[in-house]
């Protein structure tokens, strides 16, 4: 149990880190130095965990770091720069379990058995934080990627709706998790996070 939970932890240092350093690694290149400037263009874990995602991580098998603070208005267009700094996030976990596959695909069978169980551990993370945080929904990566898509007339709707429907967001998670998954035996998020889960996972070990 604890072999568990220390495997568990330390992958989650990890992904977290690597997820929202590239955030601000983005946000930097695009012109805007707000990130740098309050410590989050790192790879230093402890600025980057978010205590409620990180709980989330241990309870539901998801969550997220603390967000990168952005100023879109130092970027040449807002929108766009916007959905490059969220699309870094996930883009960098895949990208992470992808470069985990490569040695347990390969080199698997002689693997210390510690390393190949965090291998494991940190790819199916990285996995499951990329696709949770391609959800559009506030305050998650993939509402920011989605305001691309959504028309210039609406656009001045949907930015106020993202400001002001996260707290929606984290209760549903609550209800789903808590009743719906006490009442029906599953949580209907999970379900569908961990079917894209798997979906992604055979498509990083069959290609290559």
């Amino acid at each position: 149990m604890f072999e568990t939970f220390a495997y568990l932890a330390i992958s989650l240092i990890l992904v977290v880190a690597i997820h929202e350093a590239a955030h601000a690694f983005v946000a930097y290149k695009l012109g805007d130095n707000t990130a740098k400037h309050q410590g989050r263009l790192t790879l230093n874990p402890l600025a980057h965990l978010d205590p409620l995602g990180t709980i989330m991580v241990f309870l539901a098998g998801f969550g997220w770091g603390k967000p990168v603070p952005v100023n879109p208005y130092n970027f040449k267009d807002p929108i766009k720069g916007s959905a490059l700094v969220s699309l870094a996030g996930p883009a960098s976990n895949f990208l992470t379990a992808l470069i985990c596959s490569i040695p347990l695909k390969y080199f698997g069978a002689s693997l210390p058995e510690p390393v190949a169980i965090l291998l494991w551990t940190i790819t199916d993370l990285s996995i499951l934080l990329g696709i949770f945080n391609l959800l559009p929904f506030p305050p998650l990566d993939g509402s920011k990627i989605f305001a691309v898509l959504v028309p210039e007339k609406y656009r001045a709707r949907y930015m106020n709706f993202m400001e002001r429907s996260q707290i929606y967001f984290i209760i549903f998670m609550i209800v789903d998790i808590v009743l719906i998954n006490r009442y029906l035996g599953y949580s209907i998020l999970w379900v569908l996070i961990r079917n894209a889960k798997d979906f992604v996972k055979i498509l990083i070990f069959l290609g290559g």
